[in-house]
This record gives C-alpha cells, sequence and structure tokens, in this order.
C-alpha cells in the first residue's frame, strides 16, 4: 500500500501513445517510467473511459505451470506432479482486456484457463521461497487459452499453447493483492464455468517463483501463470470469456473466427 491505498497500475493507449497509470477509482494518472522503479506522476488524470486499456506489462517470456489443482489434474486424467511443471508462452500471444481471442482453423477445441498471473517487478535468479515477496511487482487475471485438442496430439505442449491472442493478461496489476487464499472465476457467456481457489495450488506462488528461478532468469515484466482450477471447457466464435479474480477486476474477452 501507499499510505493505505491500494495501488493498481494499468497500460494504456489514448491518442496513439501508449503508457503506464495508476489508476484510481475512474481515473487515470499517466506515469514517465517504468512502474516498478518509481515511476512519476506526469500530466492530468484522465478519465478511464476515455483510454483503452492493454495487457499491463510487455512480458519477455511468460512461465506457466500444469497441473497444479488437484481437481483439474483429476479431470484431464492426469497425476499431480511431484514437481511444478512449466511451460513457455510466447509473448506474442498476449492480448489485452477486450481484445478478442482468434479460434484458430488448426484446432476443433480450444479451452479456456482461468489463473492468477504473477508479474515480476525485480531481475532474479536463484531465489529462496521466503524472498520471492521482494521480487513480485503485483498480480493481474490471465488466461492460458490451449488448443486442447493439439495439446493431445502432440508430445509436447508448444503448439497448442503459443498461437497469437493465446495470453489474455489485465485489466490491471494489484501491487499489494496477497494470493494465498482468493476465487479464481471463469464464465463464458455469463454462466459460470470455473470455480475455485488459490488455496488450492499444489504449489504455491513462492514455491514457483523459487523454482522457476532454478532454470532460468526473470525479468521485471515477466509473467508467471501459476495454474488453473477444474472446470475448464471449450470456446467456440462468438463466446465472450471472463477471468475474475478477488481484488483483480474482470479480464473480458469476445472469441472470433480465423
Amino acid at each position: 500500500m501507499e499510505g493505505g491505498v491500494q495501488v493498481r497500475i494499468v497500460r494504456f493507449e489514448r491518442q496513439g501513445a501508449t503508457a503506464y497509470g495508476r489508476l484510481e477509482g475512474e481515473l487515470v494518472f499517466p506515469l514517465v517510467g517504468r512502474p516498478w522503479e518509481r515511476a512519476l506522476s506526469a500530466g492530468e488524470a484522465v478519465p478511464v473511459g476515455e483510454v483503452r486499456l492493454l495487457a499491463p506489462c510487455e512480458p519477455s517470456k511468460i512461465v506457466a505451470v500444469g497441473r497444479n489443482y488437484r481437481a483439474h489434474a483429476a479431470e484431464l486424467g492426469n497425476e499431480v506432479p511431484a514437481w511444478p511443471i512449466i511451460f513457455l508462452k510466447p509473448p506474442t500471444a498476449v492480448i489485452g482486456p477486450d481484445d478478442a481471442i482468434v479460434h484458430p482453423a488448426a484446432s476443433k477445441n480450444v479451452h479456456h484457463e482461468a489463473e492468477l498471473a504473477v508479474v515480476i517487478g525485480r531481475r532474479c535468479r536463484h531465489v529462496r521461497p521466503e524472498d520471492v515477496p521482494s521480487y513480485v511487482w503485483g498480480y493481474t487475471c490471465g488466461n492460458d487459452v490451449t488448443a486442447r485438442d493439439l495439446q493431445r496430439l502432440d508430445e509436447q505442449w508448444t503448439r497448442s499453447k503459443s498461437f497469437d491472442t493465446f495470453c489474455p493478461l489485465g485489466p490491471w496489476i494489484d501491487t499489494e493483492l496477497d494470493p494465498a487464499d482468493v476465487p479464481v472465476t471463469c464464465r463464458v457467456n455469463g454462466v459460470v464455468r470455473q470455480s475455485g481457489r488459490t488455496r488450492d495450488m499444489v504449489f504455491g506462488v513462492s514455491t514457483l517463483v523459487a523454482f522457476i528461478s532454478e532454470v532460468m532468469t526473470l525479468e521485471p515484466g515477466d509473467v508467471i501463470l501459476t495454474g488453473t482450477p477444474e472446470g475448464v471447457g471449450q470456446l467456440v466464435p462468438g463466446d465472450v470469456v471472463e477471468v475474475e479474480i478477488g481484488g483483480l477486476g474482470v479480464l473480458r474477452n469476445r472469441v472470433i473466427e480465423a
């Protein structure tokens, strides 16, 4: 908190220019510089209705975690892993709130996966679990969109997870969220498909960041998708999918045909 006030960071476009901003109520206060480095306010506040919200960060990589909820592992017929299963999604998959998820012609079975997304704030390598909070910038909503038929067909998951638009993020980053026990919900056309809580993760945020940092250097703005609860299901063109995580708002995207 800053003086007891919840801090929400957005990235937005206005009049052809892109910037970070601090969201307070219905106002966006533009920032100069990178917000994880104590960016300064610049210019007058702008009503949020006058800007286009973008994905709230620009990751160099997205590290996702598979089978991190027991019930989700079971619904797909998988065992719970003894250590985190990690895979990469490319930054070209990232889209923001209200952007369209493009259903690729190569797949007949695209699924939603609502997830808590961790955003890194400091370069980290070989981080101990107890030190992880000082390396986390904040949290946002994520959707690990997956071509399930291609995932089952291939021996590894790169193709099924990496199509352009397969990583919606947003609408903002909350720098003060406690990720230990918050609800994770997914709705499709207003109907609840997924409803879980982060307390049910097999591996918590600190364990995940520490584990991943033993493998690769994490840079500011990088994203870790922490896994999805049970209830994943198919998306078809015309659907509106919403990911809502307690305190992090609603990430809404429409599905369109390629």
